[in-house]
């Protein structure tokens, strides 16, 4: 029996893994050889192609390819409309199956609506990156990053407020071992506006 929703309207092909609780929506195909977890929610018109994975409790927001070499753990939001890629230098005359470069999107992080991740810029642990922006470089952990290209701008919790300079959450009032320091110099904030 099965025990996840599909609507009527998805394709999901024979091979394809879907955990107990996950709901697809319309249009969307899931193909061969991917794994998707429990409690996931993927919207409309998403594509998720061969050897993906995708953790649990993940929601995809509408029109969202996710290509071999992606990987996305657990309790990520992809924003409407984000962007991976998995070929550095595509040509369509040109094969290049062999070099799809690995994008991993770690625990809890967040992107947001029509963000750009090229290939091979693995997305730290509970880092948010912005609507629009184009990730060029490895996003640390709790980073706030946004811009073309992006830019660290700030910390972020792991319950999803930005956090002071204190690196203490005053939401919840955890506090931010580890992060790289931000230059306070006005160069630095107009850089990232």
């Amino acid at each position: 029996m099965q025990e996840y929703f599909a609507h009527e309207t998805s394709i999901i092909d024979e091979g394809a893994v879907i955990g107990k609780g996950t709901k697809i929506w319309h249009f969307s195909h899931v193909m061969d050889g991917s794994r998707i977890g429990d409690r996931c929610v993927i919207g409309q018109n998403v594509f998720i192609s061969m050897g993906v994975k995708i953790g649990d409790g993940v929601k995809i927001q509408n029109n969202v390819s996710i290509y071999t070499g992606v990987v996305i753990e657990d309790d990520v939001f992809l924003g409407p409309s984000c962007v991976f890629t998995n070929v550095i230098n595509p040509r369509a005359f040109v094969e290049r199956k062999e070099d799809f470069r690995r994008t991993v999107v770690q625990k809890g992080a967040s992107i947001g609506a029509n963000a750009t991740i090229v290939c091979g810029n693995d997305i730290g642990r509970y880092a948010l990156v912005g609507a629009g922006a184009v990730v060029t470089k490895k996003v640390p952990d709790h980073a706030i990053v946004y811009g073309t290209p992006a830019r660290v701008c700030g910390y972020v919790c792991e319950c999803g407020e930005k956090l002071p300079k204190s690196l203490i959450c005053t939401a919840c009032r955890k506090t931010l071992i580890s992060a790289e320091p931000l230059a306070s110099d006005e160069s630095h904030e107009q850089k990232c506006r």
